[in-house]
């Protein structure tokens, strides 16, 4: 493993730039994820692509990912 030595004020200066980052990507994806878990199982319904398994898989997996939990918020 190679090592790097900066300034902490420099890796000070990284880590709350980082933080930022992490903020606003969570806030942007918040933004973005508008649709309830329902209606995007809908959508993928309304398509006729999909199976009866796969939609039901999908709901599942949607309700307990991090994606339902974004719309609680």
């Amino acid at each position: 493993m190679d090592t790097i030595v900066i300034p902490k004020t420099e890796y000070r200066r990284l880590r709350r730039e980082a933080d930022a980052y992490k903020k606003m990507a969570g806030d942007l994806n918040a933004l973005i994820l508008h649709d309830s878990v329902s209606e995007a199982v809908d959508d993928f319904k309304k398509t006729g692509l999909y199976t009866d398994e796969f939609i039901n898989d999908l709901e599942t997996g949607l309700r307990r990912s991090s994606y339902a939990r974004a719309k609680k918020r």
